[in-house]
């Protein structure tokens, strides 16, 4: 499926973004999900981004899709590892644009997990091309993925501070 293709495009490239937009803040990130220095940390950053733009270009043609969705399956897939490994470890984990510590559970760690086996699906379906409902599917599964960030995002009761 050509819209699940470029869905996945734009959310490596968002995420590529949001790295270079703030990389003290990724670095930071993640320095404490993969155990590294800060300073090889920094520089790490650059190296995903990078990954994630090649990746994301990669999904959009199809003859390089499968290999974009193969790259893009290793990053979540890892991605998923490292925060499984942390999990209810508080941290900012960078996920989203708003700073915001939180205790990694259970759905941050199958966002990643869900997004690296849509890649894997991506590389198993034929090479197909746009429609005319292809625009309308994109932003569709996009809106549905930010939505369920910002759902998630919700403090739990547990969570809430009382002043």
């Amino acid at each position: 499926m050509f819209e699940l293709a470029i869905f996945l495009a734009m959310v490596l490239a968002i995420s590529a973004t949001h790295k270079l937009a703030r990389p003290e803040r990724i670095s930071i990130a993640m320095a404490k999900l993969s155990g590294m220095s800060t300073s090889l940390a920094s520089t790490a950053v650059y190296g995903v981004a990078a990954l994630e733009f090649l990746a994301a270009t990669a999904l959009l043609f199809a003859q390089s899709r499968a290999i974009g969705a193969t790259v893009a399956a290793l990053i979540w897939f890892a991605y998923s590892i490292a925060l499984l490994r942390k999990a209810g470890t508080s941290l900012d984990c960078g996920c989203d644009f708003s700073t915001r510590e939180k205790p990694i559970g259970a759905f941050d760690i199958l966002r990643a997990f869900g997004l690296s086996s849509l890649a894997v699906l991506v590389t198993l379906m034929p090479a197909t091309t746009a429609t005319i409902i292809t625009p309308f599917a994109i932003f569709g599964f996009l809106a549905l993925y930010l939505a369920m960030g910002e759902l998630a995002a919700i403090p739990k009761p547990q969570e809430r501070r009382v002043s």
